[in-house]
């Protein structure tokens, strides 16, 4: 059975997330206020995500606009191939919203298996709704990055971890330090706890590294 990597989206497989273009463009009513309730764990993760993006209403095309902006990594069709050749699956993992996940990956060309938050335009609004059918679901995030690393892992596969957020901590740890890459908050993150990774900047190097393994 092959190995599998599993890897966040915004920040990890793209050079910048969706969520901070779109509140640098649009800013959203009541972020601050939003991400205090967070802090003080009054609402969820998703809840969180949830309100900010339903707090701007800029239109579908330049919801796309922004999608096209995050860029994601120009070599992924090449790499994703290597990565087979070398017995390797990928599946991504992302507390964002498969509204412009699928999108950005369709323009690409690529098919990947996505565990993600569901949703839609509205009204000009991007609306997340929580993937209570997935096999992986999480009131706070709406997708256990953990749960399915663990899935790969009682599979009896080898499991390797790419990310670049606080949520990706958990799943991180579950990994040997060889088969962890890291960067932005999870790499602080890791080296706070001391712990070892693969410091990466482009996904690209992710792929050449568990080739060359």
């Amino acid at each position: 059975m092959p190995c599998v990597l599993v890897t966040d989206f915004d920040g990890t497989l793209t050079g910048r997330d969706f969520y901070q273009i779109f509140c640098e463009r649009f800013m959203p009513s009541g972020i601050v206020e939003i991400w205090d309730r967070y802090r003080a764990d009054e609402i969820s993760h998703f809840e969180a995500m949830r309100r900010i993006f339903a707090g701007a209403a800029p239109g579908e095309e330049a919801l796309l606009a922004i999608a096209r902006e995050t860029k994601l990594e120009p070599t992924l069709k090449s790499a994703l191939a290597n990565l087979r050749r070398a017995g390797w699956d990928v599946v991504v993992v992302s507390a964002g919203c498969g509204w412009y996940i699928e999108r950005i990956l369709r323009d690409a060309d690529v098919e990947l298996v996505v565990h993600t938050n569901p949703g839609s335009v509205d009204a000009g609004r991007l609306m997340l709704r929580l993937p209570t059918e997935s096999p992986f679901f999480s009131a706070d995030a709406g997708v256990d990055k953990a749960g399915v690393v663990r899935w790969v892992l009682e599979s009896e596969r080898k499991a390797a971890y790419a990310g670049d957020g606080f949520l990706d901590l958990e799943a991180a740890l579950l990994v040997p330090p060889e088969l962890r890459f890291a960067r932005a908050d999870l790499a602080a993150a890791l080296t706070q706890r001391g712990e070892r990774f693969h410091p990466f900047q482009r996904w690209k190097e992710i792929a050449d590294k568990l080739c060359e393994m």
